[in-house]
């Protein structure tokens, strides 16, 4: 990996004006009068704000979009066609953090490394290029340092630091090291790595919350009846709303649209989540899981536990956007707290 500086109005000259450019846009402000961010298009850097504290929403929409056609078939001559698409035009995605990026790292091992490779995922993480930055400061009951999503090595094209009238850049690809081509970039000093160390020595001991996973895996198993999982389940309202937000949460499902005239159809995915009353329900009606609690746990249960066997570390991020955006106040930390605790009784 490559380390340069930048001058910051010489990197916003990189992408405008010919590229679509994302990044985090102000939409308004919540209850207490505190700017709301979204990802969303821009065609000015005046637009963004890259010290906003966090998005509502993940990045991860822009890869794995909340309903997508993966197919279209046609009926005509007494033969059928097929269509698919794949998203192709490039992009640029400026402004992730370190947890957003690391959640696009653990989906790159679900869809991308995997026995059966998602092409429409990767079309689009292919074609998209990732500008990361880091924190300010943690975010509203952040613990991304819990499970080491604070920092991010890989996964982006570029990363930078603010270190004040320039910008700390971090080179994780080719196509960044032609891109910076375009404008003037300077060697990193003996004072800017020292800026740069404060700076992240400063973000590191800013965090309120710390979150013990290491054992969660064995606590799981051990906890797998507890009354825990009742407690916060009877809070829980079946929304979703949590894994709508969620960087890393990927359950869909896959719906037919047939045309009155049956000559046309879509086969249509859509992001699902698996706290929603009918996701575990199969033909014939039965529900496998028609508790909210016993939803709640084994969303816990694939966070924590299936993803750990199958890649090595926990699915979240510690993003808390599912502990913000919850109407019933369920927050991981406090479900995760609560087990720990009723082990140790």
């Amino acid at each position: 990996m490559l380390f340069k500086t930048i001058k910051k109005q010489d990197f916003f000259d990189v992408f405008l004006p010919d590229t679509q450019c994302i990044g985090p846009k102000k939409v308004g402000t919540n209850t207490n009068g505190k700017p709301i961010y979204q990802f969303l298009p821009f065609s000015s850097f005046d637009e963004i704000d890259l010290d906003y504290d966090t998005t509502e929403y993940s990045a991860k929409t822009y890869f794995l979009p909340y309903k997508e056609t993966l197919s279209s078939f046609s009926f005509k001559d007494n033969d059928w066609t097929q269509e698919i698409k794949y998203r192709t035009r490039p992009r640029v995605i400026i402004g992730l953090h370190p947890c957003d990026i690391n959640g696009l790292i653990k989906l790159d091992k679900v869809f991308e490394k995997t026995l059966f490779p998602n092409p429409y995922y990767i079309t689009r993480r292919q074609n998209t290029f990732v500008v990361g930055i880091d924190c300010k400061e943690p975010c509203d009951g952040g613990f991304c340092s819990s499970v080491g999503a604070n920092t991010v090595t890989h996964g982006f094209d570029l990363f930078l630091t603010d270190i004040g009238d320039r910008y700390f850049v971090k080179i994780g690809s080719d196509r960044a090291f032609n891109a910076l081509q375009k404008i003037k970039t300077s060697e990193i000093t003996k004072k800017d790595n020292e800026i740069y160390l404060q700076i992240r020595n400063k973000f590191e001991g800013s965090f309120e919350k710390t979150v013990h996973v290491e054992n969660l895996p064995n606590l799981l198993d051990i906890e797998f009846e507890s009354d825990v999982w009742r407690k916060w389940g009877e809070k829980c309202l079946s929304c979703g709303a949590c894994a709508m937000v969620c960087p890393t949460c990927y359950c869909y499902g896959v719906t037919e649209h047939i045309s009155m005239d049956f000559n046309k159809s879509d086969k249509i995915k859509q992001l699902y989540s698996c706290n929603l009353n009918d996701f575990a329900q199969v033909a014939g009606g039965h529900n496998f899981r028609p508790e909210p609690a016993t939803r709640l746990k084994y969303r816990y249960y694939h966070q924590h536990r299936g993803f750990v066997e199958s890649f090595g570390q926990p699915m979240c991020v510690g993003c808390n956007r599912c502990g913000r955006v919850c109407l019933a106040g369920i927050n991981p930390t406090d479900v995760i707290s609560d087990l720990q605790r009723e082990q140790k009784r």
